[in-house]
């Protein structure tokens, strides 16, 4: 039977020609009655839906009215996901807004939120609007459940691929709710058909409803957008500085071709997609040629981007560009393609050029000229330029606010002497900008994804993008409430060109697939694929293992797959190990990177594996990753320290290629031992039989500074602790690899008495 909702039995409430949706749990003439949002609510009240419908047309009120339905009449909770947290609060305002629910019923979850608080919070909620990673950490603790959630919302849906927790979470849904219903939604999913269907797969779609603004039931719904291409010349000046940085690309391609590598003609992604091929080739060979020509090739893509940036951008985003590859090549971690071409002559002839370079990109005249034609057609016009880089949106801003109000909007992130803004400086932005204050907003990414920005009169792309989605997103952001304006600015002769075509051709193709797909859906049995999940899922069952974790291993993609195979996740704080499968078996992993970063900034990584050692009868190390030979540690460091963790430690060392087979084998180990040798899991279990020898080298190498080795060579010196406490700074310093500060900080311990020990810090 068709469920009781608003499109059934609620009658239109005509107020002022506007009409209004009713329902009890919607607060009257809060939602304009529209068609096509009613048409897709249907559906998605009957079968997991992917909405795809571009921004601005009210993704989020079809999410409302099948979560006003569903809580109506099914007993349980709603759970909405977005992907950041300035969404989760801009959806839970609008939740309790519209809804006639308790506003303490109505909770908004992000990290910042302690976990018992969220536990007594999900409790308590008819409605919870959280960040994802927040619900995937408290599924995997085992502080929340499912099983009464009737509905999830994805917001932003085109993320769920990979091992973006939106798979998770979708996976675990359908296994524990009593009821599941799945809404999907999102401006565009892209133009990719195997990234489509992956989103589909992984949330179990049965329908796939799509609208643009060009459909037939939306069409009355929205205003008419004027798009505008406006081109401009390169200026001499500016050609001869990007023939300047040319010259030190010809040098690198001619490198190449000499190597036998032509790479003249490819585009950003091919290069990037050459770059990993010959990646994986120089790690599993070892040949210098490869890596020498790896680097190169980083070169030519730092280059590459420069040259964008005077095409796109103009000189004040190059220079910041140039400021920070000087800063990295200067810099002891800095990459050796940063460091070869602030070494090279060319290159340094080209920077000069570009500092000595005063002309102005016709861009920025241009989009002067455009707003203020804007606010001469109308004075309360709301505009937002959109620019891919926050350099440039610094610039930008600066030189429009000294004509216009205007203020920058840029994402929270900080980087290298960039600070980002802080959520709270967004919404103020926002509230002025609603209220007029601010005329114009320079927004990077951050203002295409989801954030409920006022509506605009015009949007201007400073630049051209090549994605599909967010050109969409963009789009949306003018036409809501009235007629609004698009202006592309595009240099002549340029990948501004490319791009914009790239886009308009991706999106077309991107409809041609969805609709494609559609059909293919339409023709599967009904409930197929949920059925088919939770065969998938329930074959994954197995019998429950018990495996402690520590709290920093937590975010690794090994715990999320512990927990599909069913283990009983306990995250804690250990002091020793990152993973305990029994009284006796407990293991340390360090992925590639770490073990290698390990060796060459001195960790004290053979400290740990003592402690490791001296805590669990069967200590283990994994090494995860695909190659532990890396270019910048030679492979004798890497073998030495291996020989000496497996012989002198006796600690077997497991290497495993990825997160997933490392979390397969450490569910073998902890079968194995609880299953089969039927032992139980203990936390900080001392070894059965640990020698008075080892537990002498324990005793001097928790001394500070002190590892496994030193501490073996000052018992072999002086033979018994009480020796090493008596030995003077001198006697000390004769033992190998004793030097001055270590003699220093052993005498210091041995002599400062314990009342003045708390005033002395190391």
């Amino acid at each position: 039977m068709f469920p009781y909702c608003f499109i059934q039995q609620h009658s239109i409430l005509d107020v002022d020609e506007m009409q209004y949706i009713t329902h009890p749990l919607i607060k009257e003439k809060k939602i304009e009655r529209r068609s096509y949002q009613i048409s897709i609510a249907a559906t998605a009240l009957i079968k997991n839906t992917l909405v795809i419908i571009p921004t601005g047309l009210g993704k989020t009120v079809i999410a409302l009215l099948v979560i006003a339905s569903r809580l109506l009449n099914k007993e349980g909770k709603a759970l909405v996901l977005a992907p950041t947290k300035p969404l989760v609060e801009q959806h839970a305002n609008f939740f309790r807004e519209c809804l006639k629910l308790d506003p303490d019923k109505i909770v908004a979850l992000s990290g910042e939120v302690k976990p018992e608080k969220r536990v007594e919070l999900w409790e308590n909620a008819k409605l919870v609007v959280s960040t994802p990673q927040v619900i995937e950490n408290d599924l995997i603790a085992s502080r929340i459940s499912l099983k009464d959630v009737i509905h999830i919302t994805f917001d932003e849906a085109h993320r769920a691929v990979g091992n973006y927790p939106y798979v998770f979470i979708a996976k675990e849904y359908l296994k524990q709710s009593k009821d599941p219903l799945i809404l999907a939604i999102t401006a565009s999913p892209g133009s990719d058909v195997e990234r489509i269907k992956e989103v589909v797969e992984n949330l179990a779609i049965e329908e796939i409803e799509i609208r643009t603004e060009h459909s037939r039931d939306v069409k009355p719904y929205v205003h008419e957008k004027e798009i505008e291409w406006i081109k401009v010349e390169m200026p001499k000046e500016l050609e001869e500085l990007k023939e300047a940085f040319e010259k030190v690309l010809e040098v690198r391609y001619k490198k190449l071709e000499r190597m036998g590598f032509s790479v003249r003609n490819l585009s950003k992604k091919e290069l990037l997609a050459l770059q990993e091929t010959l990646q994986v080739e120089a790690v599993e060979t070892n040949q210098n040629e490869l890596f020498e020509a790896l680097s190169i090739l980083a070169e030519i893509m730092k280059v590459m981007h420069g040259i964008e940036l005077i095409e796109t951008q103009g000189l004040d985003a190059l220079k910041q560009y140039l400021k920070k590859l000087i800063a990295e090549g200067k810099s002891r971690g800095g990459s050796k393609a940063a460091k070869s071409l602030i070494n090279d002559p060319l290159f340094k002839e080209a920077v000069v050029k570009a500092i000595k370079c005063k002309v102005e990109h016709p861009k920025i005249k241009k989009l002067k000229e455009v707003v203020v034609d804007q606010l001469k057609r109308n004075k309360d016009s709301r505009i937002i330029v959109f620019t891919n880089f926050r350099d440039t949106a610094d610039v930008l801003a600066r030189k429009l606010n000294k004509l216009i109000p205007t203020s920058k909007f840029v994402g929270q992130a900080s980087r290298f002497d960039d600070k980002g803004m802080r959520q709270k400086e967004q919404v103020e932005v926002l509230e002025k900008f609603r209220k007029g204050e601010i005329k114009i907003l320079v927004a990077t990414s951050v203002g295409e994804e989801g954030l409920d920005i006022p509506s605009t009169d015009l949007v201007v792309f400073y630049e051209a993008v090549p994605s599909e989605i967010r050109a969409i997103q963009r789009k949306g952001r003018t036409g809501r409430s009235r007629e609004g304006r698009i202006v592309v600015l595009i240099t002549k002769g340029t990948r501004d060109e490319g791009y914009y075509w790239a886009s308009i051709r991706k999106e077309r193709m991107m409809y041609d697939k969805l609709y494609e797909l559609k059909e293919k859906l339409r023709s599967v049995t009904k409930n197929k694929t949920q059925s088919s999940l939770r065969s998938f899922v329930e074959d994954l069952k197995m019998q429950k293992l018990t495996i402690f974790v520590d709290s920093r291993e937590a975010k690794s993609g090994i715990v999320k797959h512990l927990y599909e195979l069913g283990v009983d996740v306990k995250i804690k704080n250990l002091e020793v190990a990152d993973y305990v499968v029994s009284d006796r078996v407990a293991i340390e992993r360090k992925t590639v990177e770490d073990f290698v970063e390990s060796l060459i900034s001195k960790e004290r990584l053979f400290d740990q594996l003592l402690r490791l050692k001296n805590s669990y009868q069967k200590p283990l190390l994994i090494i995860e990753g695909e190659s532990l030979y890396k270019k910048n540690v030679h492979p004798n460091a890497i073998r030495g320290a291996i020989a000496a963790i497996a012989v002198d430690l006796g600690i077997p060392i497991i290497y495993t290629p990825n997160s997933k087979e490392t979390a397969e084998f450490i569910v073998a180990i902890a079968k194995r031992e609880q299953e089969i040798k039927d032992r139980q899991v203990s936390l900080h279990a001392g070894k059965t039989k640990r020698s008075l020898k080892e537990q002498q080298e324990y005793v001097v190498s928790a001394i500070s500074d002190i590892g496994p080795v030193i501490a073996k060579n000052l018992l072999d010196k002086f033979k018994t602790i009480e020796k090493i406490a008596t030995a003077s700074e001198e006697e000390l310093r004769k033992t190998p690899k004793v030097g001055k500060k270590t003699a220093e900080k052993i005498r210091k311990l041995m002599t400062t008495p314990y009342e003045e020990a708390e005033f002395i810090f190391e």
